[in-house]
């Protein structure tokens, strides 16, 4: 330096730190403070201008600003040469000036320019905001201000002492200057020319923001405000940044996916060239003809080749973005260890009496800079973390949709479309969890070797004693982890077990409570959850010992520290300093330790998950070459040359020697037997299956009409359009022709009606014609028709031959391939091709056919009889929707519109119970009410118009859970746990708070003991105190945890409790009303809330609030100005949280309901796959499924961003602290013992992080306790009558004769709608046997349900034998009343339990009674006898037998009264024979009811009771309502009877 400043001092100590009035040398002040910003920008600009060619954004115009910034660098450069021509100018007056004169000035002003360079590159390039030139502002000022303050104070400071007016000048010209640029670039540039967001409505503000609120995240302030006024909804939302979008990340990801297979395939194809050459000369290339053996080699060899790595191309794609997180990531670890050297600095401060003040405010400012920009870069590197898990996510599931589109049939099978949704929705979530730790791989040992350095520095060895207690931990915390696991193990089996039971529970409630058996299933339920909550108890015990081990460990490994410090060597001396920086350091150490494990293991969890997307995206690829599409002029629209076809490479060919020549416009008809063939010959054609040899041609465009008509949860519009544009003309003929006109008027949205998942509310007809529908509006080439007509009844399949398929229909001129099992048709076809075990037997016309006498003629002889019958069955029933057809003919032989199709039926309703638990109860009403309105068809008596609004209402009220929650559910909560309990718990918390306190205190009055040299003689009793206070800290976190266990426990219980008995005794209304999902929903995810995660988050919300809290004292107790910061802290503090807790609770809501459409469409596609490739329109899925992707990402990129918002706020108010309790500790520093400064200022810097969390904890507080707030909801719904009335209990022969009479009975559904009886009065004596007939909806069903009282009486009253059945309890009634429901259910659980859950009755009575209902063949053949498991809803027992049970049932009461509601189309008609015959015999004395929907059956009753519109319309002996020829007349004549 001597030679560049001459005689201008360098450093001088006097002149800088012992002084009041400090200052720097000036040559320092000419060399390094101007070189600074000139390095720091030199450095830079190459990566920088590089990094802006690259990422070009569009082109700015010139704006005022940036004339007057490019102005400014152009004057800063002219100061400075000005400088340097002063200096020419006085070394030719022959002044000697030293060099450093020349250079500085030289370097300063290229700098400049360099700057102002950047200003307009940046402008071309699109830079609205320029973090590179602020950081460059900044620096500038920052060592311009020394200067300028030495310039005011000591203004001769030149070589030879005399004033230089110029320089000084300039220089304050260049402070203001520089100031002034810093100032202008804290503001924006307006946006690019035609970029995103010009064109964008609701851009995301984060693209405009400036370098300052990027950093501090303030573009997202406007979301914050908005979403605290009121609730966010998804119009709110911003739209995804380009470079988060599916439409960048997932080509990215693929391409280099693409790459990597690439490689793969050029390393075997080497090998494998090698291989082909010794399979034999003669050989073709492409297929060996060799023995089996060599094939097999072939295989063998091939698997020795590296797979691709999924793993290298994700690492390329999202590497590089990931890295400059990584090296933000370096900065903070290195800067965390910044702060406990400050605080030695402090301390060492405080000890010194004459230290100036300044120097004690500097290190203050200094703490709470180094604080902020810690705060800065780690919420930087958490943001690109975050941004890179949910690119990985949406790059993921890109590749998954896409590949499943391609993938060929032998791998679909190899796995469940559940499997792949769980790829999609799990491993994809495992990928984007990681993302976030992963830095921790690398950045947790860097900082547990730091700290540990640091440590060495500051107590020796004696460190090596403490880190030995915190591996020694690890092990512990490992151990508790293990059997954490397998406690929740064992506790999902038992939830899934008691969901379960609870889910039949619901879907057969109706009949629980006919036959009164609701005390009996409740006693289980109440089992199953007894062993729940016994395990939860356990697990409970673990949590609060590994809680007593987190929270206990920083002190142990303190406290062993300075205990071996000090007594190892007598020298040993413990002093603030060393004290609480250790302290501070092994504060730090704390989050790597416990971080380390959680990162390994989900490290390890990632690695399953990567094979196994890797696995699936290395499956084969269906060949879009097998089938030629290409338009070659040839008569032959479809032709099939020696095709032989398999569905998987290796397997046995299904289709061998296929020869098939369609011409243009010709109907083919593919006839033969079940398996020969037919539908594989279709899929072929698709060029879905292998194709081993041969060629297919097909001239255009193709339509599909698959077997299982795929259809998606769309509009039924959408449905038919299938993405072409919507013709009103073509539109109505199209459904005119496929017969759906009559269906959408019945429909309760027309068109627009909107069909759930898998078409459940069409019946198989329906959805076969919207199938249909489909290939006619897509005008076609070609059309594939895969047996359409089988899911229709006879006469629709005729309209749609005639108007659709046949020689006149629609299609006529298209070429069409009919597979088909109605022979009626066959005479009307062109040709015909007869499939037989995989190959085509013969071809030709009907009469061809006929003539050779051949497979075909034996088909049609097999066939014709069937098909014969089957046209007289139509005449007498018909089948399913094709009812409304014939509005006229629908009376009492035909069936309820649904319960036609048990199957469907049952799919129905598991359809509804996942639909509803899947959306987890923020369902989008009107799709709601559409689903329940289909399972109110099943009382069509009840006039569905009245009930839409009540309905919409209801299903609206569900999902309004807005806004903040009230104080009355916490205290709810408090009073489940128990109110004394609770303070209990809180009071708890308060001693450990105050023994953590104590112990620390006590350790600052240790280190005060160094400064009176009174040190030895107390050791062990410094010691003892410490550990005792710290020890009991320990137990008494421990008690808290189990007292918070035990309470929460109880709460579990109780709300339980509460639930179940209320759902146990509410009215069949409300099951009614409401979906069994979203009651389902209450018991497994608000119950699961309540168990394990609401406690949870009330641990760490008590523990977070009371570290807070004894922060403050502590400080308050060693600083007591510092109260009067507390009030405005406190006040932001609250502010910002009640910010962040009302945004980030919608925001999360918005999340989770656009996450279930992304699973759900693509199980769709997955089942589709083979409809959307025939119709070519898989590009159009796939933008759909990125469109479902980005919406899912729309809402949760800002819910990252809002807790970056807040972690940055939040600590801002950390570090505030940090910084008063420093200056207060340096402004009464003379009163401070140098242990309480260290004290209060190792306190507040743990502060920020108990703030953070506790604001955290706060928002997941009230997500969470709203579920106590929905179980309570559930727990007071209106209940039915008492089951047991205690002053009225019938005796207990009741009822003695069972005479029952209807006096002027009239009865409603629900509330506020129409009658259903009106006036109804009659008399029966006991023993008659009365049959109930009447068109669908006139009120039969009612009848009975007024019997048990499911319904409650309007007005009038049922008298059974002198008894009022509205006094009486429910059970009182229901026990003596018997009913063979409609559809018979069936629980899960023994056969035996079945029959009789109470075990009233012995094993004797109970075979009789099997016998008696003709199933005690069936029951003594399995070896279980009667202990057989029913499955769900008795799946394992066919429909007949379940009736059959149900006999068994009523035969076991035996009681007065029988209601028997006749199955519909469940039963045979022979089980329905023995059903009725044993009525007959078995019930010969009682009284029975009998709901008739055949009339043979009735005939010979005593009384036909005909209803009709609610009243009742004849009443007399059948043969005398026969000769009367009213309406019994008429439906007996129209069953053949009359």
């Amino acid at each position: 330096m001597k030679h560049l400043c001459g005689n201008l001092t360098f450093w001088d100590s006097n002149l800088t730190k012992h002084t009041n009035l400090p200052d720097l040398p000036a040559c320092f002040q000419l060399s390094v403070l101007p070189w600074t910003p000139c390095i720091y920008l030199w450095l830079m600009s190459p990566f920088y201008i590089l990094f802006l060619k690259r990422n070009n954004r569009g082109y700015i115009m010139m704006s005022i600003l940036n004339r007057i910034k490019t102005v400014l660098g152009l004057i800063l450069w002219i100061i400075c040469w000005t400088d340097l021509f002063a200096s020419f100018h006085e070394m030719s007056q022959n002044q000697s000036k030293a060099p450093i004169y020349f250079v500085t000035p030289l370097i300063v002003g290229m700098t400049m320019l360099l700057a102002t360079f950047l200003i307009q590159y940046e402008r071309l390039k699109g830079v609205q905001s320029s973090g590179v030139l602020f950081i460059f502002w900044t620096i500038s000022v920052l060592c311009a201000i020394v200067p300028f303050r030495s310039k005011i104070i000591n203004p001769n400071q030149s070589e030879n002492g005399d004033k230089d007016t110029l320089r000084i000048a300039t220089f304050y010209i260049y402070f203001g200057l520089t100031l002034l640029q810093l100032i202008l670039s804290c503001f924006n540039e307006k946006p690019p020319l035609f970029s995103s967001v010009v064109t964008d409505p609701n851009a995301c503000p984060e693209t405009t923001a400036g370098f300052l609120s990027k950093m501090t995240f303030w573009w997202f302030t406007s979301m914050a405000i908005k979403g605290y006024k009121s609730p966010l909804e998804n119009k709110d939302l911003w739209s995804l940044n380009k470079h988060d979008s599916s439409e960048l990340v997932v080509p990215n990801l693929l391409n280099e996916w693409e790459v990597e297979k690439s490689k793969a395939q050029s390393e075997q194809s080497v090998k494998e060239q090698a291989e082909f050459r010794k399979a034999g000369p003669d050989a073709e290339p492409n297929h060996v003809s060799a023995s089996p053996e060599e094939e097999e080699v072939l295989l063998t060899k091939r698997k020795e080749v590296r797979q691709p790595s999924f793993l290298r191309a994700l690492l390329k794609a999202f590497g590089p973005y990931f890295l400059i997180g990584s090296a933000f990531k370096l900065l903070q670890d290195l800067i965390t260890f910044v702060n406990p050297q400050l605080l030695r600095m402090l301390i060492d401060f405080t000890k010194q009496p004459k230290a100036p003040a300044w120097w004690g405010y500097s290190l203050a400012f200094l703490m709470f800079g180094t604080s902020l920009l810690q705060t800065l870069i780690l919420h930087q590197h958490f943001q690109y973390c975050f941004v890179t898990g949910m690119r990985l996510r949406t790059g993921i599931i890109g590749a998954i949709y896409r590949k499943s589109l391609v993938i060929t049939n032998a791998a679909k099978r190899s796995s469940t479309v559940g499997e792949v949704v769980n790829l999609m929705s799990v491993d994809a979530q495992r990928f984007m969890d990681l993302t976030t730790f992963l830095n921790m791989l690398w950045s947790a040992p860097l900082q547990i070797m730091l700290a540990l350095f640091f440590l060495w520095e500051n107590l020796g060895p004696s460190v090596l004693a403490g880190v030995a207690v915190m591996v020694l931990l690890i092990p512990f915390n490992a151990f508790i982890a293990m059997k954490t696991r397998s406690y929740q193990v064992e506790q999902m089996k038992y939830k899934d077990d008691r969901i379960k039971l609870m889910n039949e529970i619901l879907n057969g409630i109706k009949v629980l409570k006919l036959y009164a058996w609701e005390v009996s299933f409740k006693e289980k339920i109440l089992q199953i959850r007894q062993k729940e909550l016994n395990v939860l108890r356990k697990t409970a015990y673990l949590s609060a010992l590994s809680t007593m081990a987190w929270t206990s460990a920083p002190f142990l490994v303190a406290l062993t520290s300075f205990a071996v410090f000090v007594t190892v060597d007598e020298k040993n001396i413990l002093d603030a300093e060393k004290a609480f920086v250790s302290l501070s350091l092994f504060n730090i150490l704390r989050f790597p330790l416990n971080m380390l494990p959680q990162v390994i293991s989900s490290i390890v969890q990632a690695s399953v998950s990567l094979k196994r997307i890797q696995d699936f995206l290395s499956h084969d690829e269906l060949d879009p070459e097998s089938v030629d599409r290409r338009n070659n002029a040839s008569e032959y629209a479809v032709s099939v040359i020696n095709g032989k076809f398999s569905w998987a490479k290796q397997d046995q060919a299904t289709l061998d020697n296929i020869n098939v020549m369609v011409p243009q416009g010709s109907l083919l008809a593919v006839v033969g037997h079940v398996g020969c063939g037919k539908t594989s010959l279709v899929s072929a054609l698709l060029g879905e299956m292998e194709k081993q040899e041969g060629q297919i041609s097909i001239r255009g465009s193709v339509a599909y009409v698959p077997q299982q008509a795929w259809i998606q949860n769309a509009t039924l519009r959408d449905n038919i359009l299938f993405g072409r544009p919507y013709v009103e003309q073509k539109y109505r003929c199209v459904l005119e022709a496929c017969a759906l006109t009559p269906d959408l008027e019945v429909l309760p949205g027309g068109d627009q009606t909107e069909i759930g998942e898998k078409g459940i509310n069409l019946s198989g007809g329906q959805r076969q014609r919207v199938s249909l529908a489909r290939a006619l509006y897509s005008e076609a080439d070609v059309y594939l028709l895969d047996d359409p007509l089988s899911a229709v009844d006879a006469h629709v399949a005729k309209h749609i031959f005639d108007n659709v398929i046949g020689p006149e229909g629609a299609l006529k001129g298209k070429t069409r391939i009919l597979v088909t099992h109605g022979i009626s048709f066959l005479p009307q076809v062109d040709n015909i091709l007869v499939m037989v075990e995989g190959r085509v037997s013969e071809m030709g016309s009907y009469q061809d056919l006929l003539k050779q006498n051949g497979a075909f003629a034996e088909f049609l002889r097999n066939y014709s009889l069937e098909d014969i019958i089957e046209d007289d069955e139509i005449d007498v029933s018909v089948v399913d929707d094709e009812e409304e057809e014939f509005p006229e003919d629908a009376l009492s032989n035909h069936t309820d519109m649904v319960d036609n199709e048990p199957v469907v039926n049952e799919a129905r309703r598991q359809f509804m119970r996942q639909m509803s638990i899947m959306s987890n109860d923020m369902e989008n009403p009107k799709k709601m009410s559409r689903r329940r309105r289909f399972s109110e068809r099943k009382h069509p008596e009840s006039p569905t118009e009245k009930k839409e609004p009540k309905v919409e209402k209801l299903i609206q009220a569900e999902t309004t859970e807005t806004g903040r929650v009230k104080f009355k559910v916490y205290w709810e909560y408090a009073k489940a746990v128990g109110p004394l309990l609770s303070l209990f718990i809180c009071f708890l918390y308060g001693c450990q708070s105050a023994a953590s306190i104590g112990a620390n205190f006590w350790l600052s009055e240790w280190t005060n003991d160094a400064l009176h040299n009174r040190t030895q003689e107390k050791v062990s009793m410094r010691v003892g105190v410490y550990a005792s206070l710290g020890i009991s800290q320990g137990v008494l976190v421990m008690f808290s945890s189990f007292t918070l266990a035990l309470g929460k426990i109880q709460a579990a219980r109780k709300l339980h409790q509460a639930l179940l008995d209320n759902k146990f005794h509410t009215p069949q209304s409300f099951f009614d009303t409401t979906p069994i999902g979203r009651i389902i929903n209450r018991f497994s995810k608000d119950i699961y809330v309540i168990d394990e995660v609401l406690p949870s988050t009330i641990l760490m919300f008590l523990g977070t609030f009371f570290a807070s809290v004894s922060t403050m004292i502590v400080i308050i107790c060693s600083t007591p100005i510092f109260a009067l910061v507390i009030g405005p802290l406190a006040l932001i503090y609250i502010f910002v949280q009640r910010f962040y807790v009302a945004t980030s609770r919608q925001l999360k809501r918005l999340e989770s309901v656009s996450r279930s459409p992304i699973y759900s469409h693509f199980s769709e596609t997955i089942t589709g796959t083979s409809v959307i490739r025939a119709y070519g329109r898989n590009t159009a899925f796939v933008l759909m499924s990125d469109m479902k992707v980005d919406e899912n990402q729309k809402s949760y990129y800002p819910g990252i961003v809002s807790n970056r918002w807040l972690g940055v706020r939040i600590e801002f108010i950390g570090n505030c602290i940090v910084l008063f309790a420093a200056l207060f500790a340096v402004i009464g520093k003379d009163k401070l013992s140098p242990g309480l400064v260290g004290l209060s200022v190792s306190y507040a810097l743990q502060v920020t992080m108990s703030l953070n969390w506790m604001v955290r904890m706060t928002s997941d507080l009230e997500s969470n306790i709203v579920a106590v707030e929905r179980v309570k909801e559930y727990s007071e719904t209106q209940t039915e009558a008492p089951w047991i009335v205690k002053d009225k209990q019938p005796p207990s022969d009741w009822p003695p004769k069972g005479n029952v009479e209807f006096v002027d009975y009239s009865v409603r559904y629900r509330e506020g709608l129409d009658l259903v009886l009106r006036n109804i009065s009659l008399k029966v004596k006991g023993g008659e046997k009365i049959g109930i007939v009447g068109r669908t909806g006139a009120g039969k069903s009612s009848m009975t349900l007024c019997l048990f009282r499911l319904l409650e009486a309007a007005d009038g009253e049922i008298v059974i034998d002198e008894v009022k059945i509205s006094e009486i309890g429910l059970h009182d009634l229901r026990s003596k009343l018997t009913i063979i429901p409609q559809e018979p259910v069936l629980f899960s659980g023994s056969l035996r339990m079945n029959l009789d859950p109470f075990e009233k009755y012995n094993d004797e009575e109970v075979w009789k009674a099997l016998e008696l209902s003709h199933l005690k063949k069936f029951v003594s053949n399995q070896s279980a006898k009667l202990e057989l498991e029913c499955s769900e809803g008795g799946e394992n027992l066919s429909v007949g037998q379940r009736q059959l049970v149900c006999l068994a049932r009523a035969l076991l009461r035996k009681t007065r009264i029988l209601v028997l509601d006749e199955a519909t189309a469940a039963v045979d008609l022979e089980t329905d024979d023995l059903i009725q015959s044993t009525i007959r015999t078995q019930f010969e004395d009682c009284t029975v009811f009998t709901i008739a929907h055949r009339l043979n059956t009735i005939m010979d009753y005593t009384r036909v009771l005909v209803l009709d519109k609610g009243q009742i319309a004849e009443f007399d002996t059948p043969t005398n309502l026969i000769a009367q020829k009213g309406i019994f007349y008429g439906m007996a004549k129209d069953a053949g009877l009359a």
